[in-house]
């Protein structure tokens, strides 16, 4: 059987740890729930794993933390990655992005503090702020990481333009660029195909952030891979249950689970996208143990049968 290149790894995205988003408070429930996430994921081969100051308004950094203050060596088995630069609404105070210096700072330090931990392995920038100062931003990016406190950088929700601005201030690499891509977020692909079709008005993907990407090495995260069980189990339109179908096909065909076909189909994209899977579920994630530890084995002609009949209409 044809591999294409080895594994490139999953993802596990945190955003669903913590709790409910509007109770100040975790329980030990929260607490188990995220030690049984935590603990399937590394019996997966999953080791990074993604959060967000935001996510539970802060409390799902604080479980994963407290696990890790209860198990001496964990914290040197994982990569741990973090995002700032959202700021929730508050009362009458609408939400918004802060991308200021001295707030990126302040929401390091206290995602540091809540995650128990010395140092981010990766610090991504959520979303841009419009009001961001590229300059402002590229340098307290800089004393972080020569502090010790931030090891590598990212963005998140970032086209190639906004990339390029942001390095041309940047001494740093930046790293990684995570965007919703999958069999059901499908722009990433659509961009580069539809070209000079009346189709491409519908696409909002950033067309030639992919190609950027892959030029400079920026590796390409990609959240919302599992497609909320679109395609592996609750399906919920005709082209989902038709997809869902040829994926439970393949699924046998390779000797794996449905999830991993969902995201071996991200993965086999040659720019080597590395899924981000949010469930907290430990079966759902051992389900995605193939695609962290085996390249992906889906043919040229299979890859395409699964977007063709995703997208529910013929290539132009």
């Amino acid at each position: 059987m044809t591999q294409h290149g080895g594994p490139v790894g999953v993802v596990l995205g945190c955003m669903g740890l913590g709790g409910a988003w509007d109770d100040p408070t975790w329980s030990t429930a929260d607490l188990d729930t995220a030690a049984a996430a935590i603990e399937a994921a590394l019996d997966a081969g999953i080791t990074v794993f993604d959060h967000a100051d935001i996510y539970a308004r802060g409390k799902a950094e604080a479980v994963f933390g407290e696990v890790l203050a209860r198990s001496a060596d964990l914290r040197g088995r994982i990569v741990l990655q973090s995002k700032c630069g959202i700021r929730l609404p508050e009362g009458d105070a609408p939400g918004l992005y802060d991308l200021r210096g001295p707030v990126i700072r302040q929401r390091v330090q206290e995602s540091l503090e809540r995650l128990q931990t010395d140092a981010l392995d990766v610090l991504l920038l959520h979303r841009p702020d419009p009001l961001a100062d590229p300059a402002d931003v590229a340098a307290v990016l800089t004393d972080l990481h020569r502090e010790g406190l931030v090891r590598a950088v990212g963005v998140s929700n970032t086209d190639a333009a906004q990339i390029a601005a942001l390095q041309a201030h940047l001494d740093l690499p930046i790293v990684v660029d995570q965007l919703e891509m999958g069999l059901h977020r499908r722009d990433f692909v659509e961009t580069g195909v539809l070209v000079n079709t009346p189709e491409a008005t519908g696409v909002g993907f950033p067309h030639g952030t992919l190609e950027h990407c892959r030029a400079h090495g920026v590796t390409l995260q990609a959240w919302g891979a599992l497609a909320q069980g679109r395609y592996s189990g609750r399906p919920s339109t005709p082209d989902e249950e038709a997809t869902a179908a040829l994926v439970a096909q393949l699924a046998d065909e390779h000797a794996t689970t449905r999830e991993t076909v969902v995201l071996w189909w991200l993965q086999r994209h040659p720019a080597r996208i590395v899924p981000v899977v949010g469930t907290t579920r430990p079966d759902r994630i051992g389900a995605c143990a193939d695609a962290a530890r085996r390249a992906p084995e889906l043919t040229h002609e299979q890859w395409y049968r699964l977007w063709t009949t995703a997208r529910g209409h013929p290539l132009p």
